[in-house]
């Protein structure tokens, strides 16, 4: 398991008292009498094989050897030694691994908190065995420091002390042991639940204390507060809002100095929500919305309240979509929204305006607390390649639409004039107006102007054909322009 290479470029924590085993001599077969010699011939040869293992660094593999060779000798003190040391050496491995290796080369097995308990174990039974001798108190520490009880391990190095005054193993043990707990007691809190968040039950990130006197995440407290104005635990009333309320500063600090491992897990596993990367969205299950229009959004729902908040602390975008009828189920084409204002109310309501985007192909989606998240592609209209006859007439396409379409906003504005609403959507829409030179553009702004079902719009936002989008959005125009 562990190669001689990888074992001495380990860094972290170290052995003390453990560079090699015992051998196991043949005279020791006096010790067990009711072992047959074949018997004791074959636990002999075992403890060589594990032995050799040991000291080639195949950790692994001596421990098999010294568990067969326990099964037949179950109290020999060679045995348990041996087998201890084995434990420790593979669980200091496991331990001091850095964390690229293992995605690189992941290990199956058990975890170095497990040998080491079973090195432990070991080395209380060699302590019954051999109480006066130094080595099962040297393993017995080692054990201890690993599973990081380091209280327990200066006991049992101060036991291992009172029996061999003079050992430099034990020494250097309670030093180590020492360091650590002076660190711990001096130099930083020791970590208790008192930095625990009681609503996710996990180190406090970015901390808030309420009027109160109980502090949260902030993101749990105003979650938890889209359900109620109350302070989850005591119940008080509370009148604060996610843009006026401040993170405690100096316990973040003391939180982030002193778990700084913890702390990074927290922020990286915060970001993961806000900044999803850019093959996920947020979704707002509400509309078929077309690139290049502009709304408002009146946001209520708890679940889309917390959604609205991770979004504004990451890229403030998110898709919307609409439930396909025929399937029931989220469609398969939606479009990416970003939000452009946002105010929140007292209530803790939300009032968005937001614009449209670029398109895209829902591959996969899935609830994450409370809201649909889904895995994205996006997407293009295939377009003729340049200088091609088709490209040409792509391009004469567009700009004869676009000159009926500003005539159309013309007389559709002349004939709105006392319709302050139609008129201002007018307005609004010939603001957006994209250039004749991006074509696809163009046509999902035509297809804005008229009013058209959900369905049809979902069509329009599946259809990768400008051309054949021009001309609905052009037939589109016409029909309303007769209705009236």
């Amino acid at each position: 398991m562990a190669t001689g290479e990888e074992s001495s470029s380990s860094s972290g924590l170290s052995l003390e008292g453990i560079n090699d085993v015992e051998d196991f001599v043949w005279g020791n077969q006096g010790e067990s009498a009711s072992v047959s010699l074949g018997r004791f011939s074959h636990l002999y040869d075992l403890m060589d094989m594990g032995n050799k293992a040991f000291r080639e660094k195949r950790f692994e593999e001596a421990v098999n050897c010294y568990s067969r060779a326990h099964n037949i000798q179950p109290a020999d003190p060679v045995v348990l030694n041996n087998r201890c040391a084995a434990y420790l050496r593979i669980s200091q491995f496991l331990k001091n691994r850095p964390p690229s290796t293992s995605e690189h080369r992941p290990l199956s097995g058990l975890d170095p908190t497990i040998h080491a308990g079973l090195a432990l174990k070991d080395a209380d039974h060699l302590i019954n065995l051999r109480s006066q001798s130094a080595t099962p108190y040297i393993l017995k520490a080692n054990a201890l420091i690993l599973l990081e009880r380091f209280e327990l391990a200066r006991d049992a190095i101060h036991s291992g002390l009172q029996v061999d005054a003079s050992s430099n193993a034990l020494r250097n043990l309670e030093r180590i042991a020492t360091n650590i707990l002076g660190r711990r007691l001096h130099g930083r809190p020791a970590r208790t639940d008192d930095f625990d968040c009681m609503l996710c039950l996990k180190l406090l990130y970015e901390p808030i204390t309420t009027p109160c006197g109980h502090t949260f995440c902030r993101s749990c407290l105003f979650q938890s507060m889209d359900r109620g104005n109350r302070c989850p635990l005591c119940r008080t009333v509370l009148f604060i809002s996610p843009r006026t309320c401040a993170i405690s500063v100096t316990l973040n600090s003391i939180i982030e100095r002193n778990f700084p491992q913890e702390f990074a897990e927290r922020k990286l596993e915060h970001e993961s929500l806000t900044n999803m990367g850019p093959d996920l969205m947020p979704l707002f299950v509400m509309d078929v919305v077309l690139p290049c229009q502009k709304l408002h959004l009146n946001i209520f729902e708890a679940r889309y309240r917390l959604m609205v908040r991770r979004i504004m602390e990451g890229n403030r975008r998110m898709g919307m979509v609409i439930l396909d009828p025929t399937t029931g189920s989220v469609a398969d084409y939606a479009c990416e929204v970003e939000i452009t204002d946002c105010e929140p109310l007292p209530d803790g309501r939300f009032f968005l305006e937001v614009e449209s985007r670029r398109r895209f192909r829902i591959l996969r989606n899935w609830d994450q607390d409370g809201y649909r998240v889904a895995e994205v592609e996006w997407v293009q209209d295939l377009f003729p390649a340049e200088g091609t006859r088709e490209k040409y007439d792509l391009q004469q396409t567009t700009n004869k639409v676009a000159a009926y379409a500003r005539s159309w906003i013309r007389v559709a504005q002349e004939a709105g004039r006392r319709d302050q609403a139609r008129l201002t959507e007018l307005h609004r829409a010939e603001g957006l107006m994209p250039s004749t030179s991006d074509p696809e553009s163009f046509s999902f702004w035509l297809a804005t102007l008229t009013n058209q079902r959900p369905l049809e719009r979902l069509s329009l936002l599946r259809l990768r054909d400008t051309k054949e989008r021009l001309r609905r959005g052009y037939f589109y125009m016409k029909a309303a322009a007769e209705e009236t």
